[in-house]
């Protein structure tokens, strides 16, 4: 049987967030993430932001973390010390000076793994984020 490509795409991962607005700083501020859609819906946002290198139209939504199975689930990751998700950098040691020289605290320094070098960081909205660079 032929491969045939059904035209689905990624176009957001979502993490959840403890405060929509520190998360809208951090990812901004602390990580260099621009925003891509800002929309009012109730009493939280739609909220996405993106890298300002790698693929465009991928984009990360911080999603407001109101039910308590998603609470229960960020905080048994954060506490497990599990990254909710992985961004990839090209030079880790760079990157990790830079976010180091924002503020950002690192809860894993970086080390590697086989043909990857990880670290990971807190992103002070109830989230571990690994950092991944290829060898």
């Amino acid at each position: 049987m032929a491969h045939v490509d059904p035209g689905i795409r990624i176009q957001y991962a979502a993490i959840p967030v403890d405060d929509q607005a520190n998360a809208e700083l951090f990812y901004i501020e602390k990580l260099g993430f621009h925003i891509i859609d800002d929309v009012p819906v109730g009493e939280h946002r739609w909220l996405t932001v993106s890298s300002n290198i790698g693929m465009e139209g991928v984009e990360l939504l911080l999603e407001p973390n109101v039910l308590p199975a998603t609470r229960t689930f960020q905080a048994e990751l954060h506490d497990l010390g599990i990254p909710v998700t992985t961004f990839t950098v090209d030079d880790m040691e760079h990157t990790v000076d830079v976010l180091r020289d924002r503020g950002v605290t690192f809860t894993m320094e970086p080390m590697e793994l086989g043909n990857v070098i990880i670290a990971r960081f807190d992103d002070t909205c109830g989230n571990l984020i690994q950092l991944t660079q290829r060898i």
